[in-house]
């Protein structure tokens, strides 16, 4: 393969291009000071692919904050790698996966989604349809679907509208920051206590659960897109939500959402006992979506989606 072209440095145009602050092993992807979005482990930068000509994000994880555990950097590793295989339309993709043995880093580059968050983007459009909520709240369960019946299956363990990803130009919404998935073998448990509070099912608190805190945490994005609020909001600290949420007590979102449907199809999602909410194949079949389709739907819906806006 050709390496990359690029201007020389006698070439005048070269004064206007963007330079790399460091470049993948291949010097396929190079990466650019813009910082995207950070967090207690992870820092995402903007990036460029220089095969295909187009912008990637480049995530970078500080391995030295699991210095005193090498079987958690182990696993982490070969979690990635695993997800570098996954093909879904409603996942954010990932391409490359490496470390950086000089700067003790996991680096891997993922697509980008060019209106940031899902939770950035409700606030900044306030005024949106019933419908357009189902459709990316059905976007996101099909994403749920594809990872809960994977073989192995993963679950995502801290989904949640800041996760979520958005290309705004074409109404799509995609699953990201699956840096705490955990994939599960045949009996589907996991024990490791990690997540974002104010989504997280009361079974996740006890270290014994299934995918099916994905579904408690998908109701609480849709609760947050319904009543745009973020569940819990009335609580000042992480040990007043762990209390309501130990003690069967829901959010107060909830009571602000003035929709008969979308109250109870979140009801659904966010039941205190595992076993009584819908897995994600069963709640993509769910009334609430009637009429919601997709582009990539393979079913033939008679009005193609152009069924009555609730307001």
């Amino acid at each position: 393969m050709m390496p990359p072209c690029s201007a020389s440095s006698s070439d005048p145009s070269d004064k206007d291009s963007e330079p790399f602050v460091e470049t993948d092993p291949t010097g396929r992807y190079g990466r650019y000071d813009e910082l995207l979005g950070s967090g207690a482990v992870k820092k995402v930068y903007r990036a460029f692919d220089q095969e295909e000509g187009i912008e990637v994000a480049w995530n970078q994880v500080k391995l030295r904050c699991f210095s005193d555990d090498l079987a958690m950097t182990e696993r982490l590793y070969s979690e990635v790698r695993l997800l570098k295989s996954l093909e879904n339309s409603s996942i954010i993709a990932l391409y490359k996966v490496w470390r950086d043995e000089m700067s003790n880093t996991l680096n891997f580059i993922t697509e980008i989604c060019t209106s940031g968050n899902l939770r950035e983007y409700r606030k900044k459009h306030r005024h949106v349809s019933m419908r357009a909520l189902k459709k990316w709240s059905k976007q996101i369960l099909k994403g749920l679907v594809y990872l809960h019946t994977h073989d192995p299956c993963i679950i995502h363990r801290d989904l949640n509208c800041s996760n979520v990803f958005v290309n705004g130009n074409i109404g799509q919404v995609k699953i990201g920051d699956l840096g705490l998935a955990a994939i599960v073998g045949k009996n589907h448990s996991a024990h490791s206590v990690l997540g974002t509070p104010e989504f997280m099912a009361p079974e996740l608190y006890e270290e014994d659960y299934t995918e099916m805190i994905d579904i408690y945490s998908y109701g609480m994005c849709v609760l947050e897109l319904v009543s745009l609020e973020i569940p819990y909001s009335e609580c000042d600290s992480i040990a007043k939500i762990y209390r309501k949420v130990s003690s069967g007590v829901k959010p107060a979102a909830l009571n602000k959402v003035k929709d008969v449907e979308a109250k109870a199809f979140i009801e659904k999602c966010i039941n205190a006992k595992p076993k009584a909410r819908p897995s994600a194949a069963e709640l993509l079949r769910d009334p609430f979506f009637d009429g919601i389709v997709d582009d990539d739907d393979d079913e033939n819906n008679d009005n193609n989606g152009t069924g009555p806006i609730v307001s």
